[in-house]
């Protein structure tokens, strides 16, 4: 076969293969892995932050274990059956006594406060999660955002020139006012327990023509009941121990155990470790003490409550 025109055989040869550059060596693949200087500060920074975090945590820890226990060796001396079950006395500077009226009107106010907070609460995270238009459901968590972020003093101002002014304190205007600050609360958690219920539910029930509201009910809400239940709770951990809005609304009661809370006052707990902590007498500090044990005692039940409630909701699912 005739070669081409003007080229020499030597031309038409593939071009011979280059061997290969070893001037700069490759690592060896085959052999043991070194940590490199990147390596160990990765490492170095890595456990700074893990000692970081446990200590932080082991801070809160301590912190909350010094409030218990100074709260407790204060309150160990008025701590008994009598001090949960008897009124205190008439005068503050006498010895003994208990918060009995204290505590039933604190349970009143924050039971009814829950009866009307939870419900609008529960059925605003619904229509933020089931039915809103991402517009509309935007605007409506930042309502719900600045409503939790406002102080409970303006709560309790606000409740004051609606409900006392004219009327007279009564502990349906505290429940009012508790009902504010937890209604924020509620709907928020709810909601995001909400989120949580998988998608394929909504769309399985879709796929054999049940309605949205009718979903809503049988399927969305028993899925998230104990999401509901644990946000519930976790507010009513949160208001038992506000006291700025119940000093304007329900601070004048007498000193007898009473259920209504129309028409006047409820003594409370909040209201009264106030008054009692004000008052130049070693018994009011004394009972104060004690009162602010019952108090937290109830806020640490609560806690407990809500977290076994989250835990049984995530293993059920």
């Amino acid at each position: 076969m005739n070669e081409p025109f003007g080229r020499s055989p030597e031309e038409t040869d593939p071009p011979a293969q280059h061997e290969p550059d070893t001037s700069t060596a490759l690592p060896d693949l085959s052999g043991p892995l070194t940590p490199s200087g990147n390596l160990r500060r990765r490492q170095l920074v890595s456990r700074f932050f893990e000692a970081a975090q446990t200590g932080a945590a082991l801070l809160a820890v301590v912190v909350l274990g010094i409030v218990i226990y100074s709260v407790a060796s204060r309150a160990a001396s008025v701590l008994s059956l009598s001090f949960l079950t008897h009124s205190p006395p008439l005068v503050s500077s006498e010895a003994g006594g208990g918060i009995a009226p204290e505590i039933v009107g604190t349970i009143v106010i924050v039971v009814l406060a829950t009866v009307i907070a939870a419900p609008v609460g529960i059925m605003c995270a619904l229509y933020l999660t089931e039915f809103a238009s991402t517009w509309t459901a935007n605007a409506f968590r930042l309502v719900l955002d600045l409503l939790n972020g406002v102080p409970s003093i303006i709560i309790g101002l606000f409740i004051f020139g609606l409900l006392v002014v004219g009327h007279g304190q009564s502990g349906f205007a505290a429940s009012v006012a508790l009902a504010i600050i937890m209604l924020p609360l509620i709907a928020r958690a709810t909601q995001e327990t909400l989120l949580l219920v998988p998608a394929g539910m909504r769309e399985a029930a879709d796929a054999l023509g049940v309605s949205r509201w009718r979903t809503v009910r049988g399927v969305v809400l028993p899925t998230a009941r104990g999401g509901i239940l644990t946000a519930t709770v976790l507010s009513v951990a949160r208001a038992a121990g506000e006291t700025a809005p119940l000093i304007l609304v329900s601070a004048a009661y007498g000193n007898k155990v009473t259920v209504n809370p129309f028409g006047h006052a409820l003594a409370n707990i909040p209201v009264y470790i106030f008054e009692s902590s004000e008052a130049a007498d070693p018994n009011g500090f004394a009972r104060a003490w004690g009162a602010a044990f019952v108090l937290l005692a109830f806020i640490l039940f609560a806690n407990i409550v809500s977290r076994t409630l989250s835990r049984r909701s995530a293993l059920s699912r």
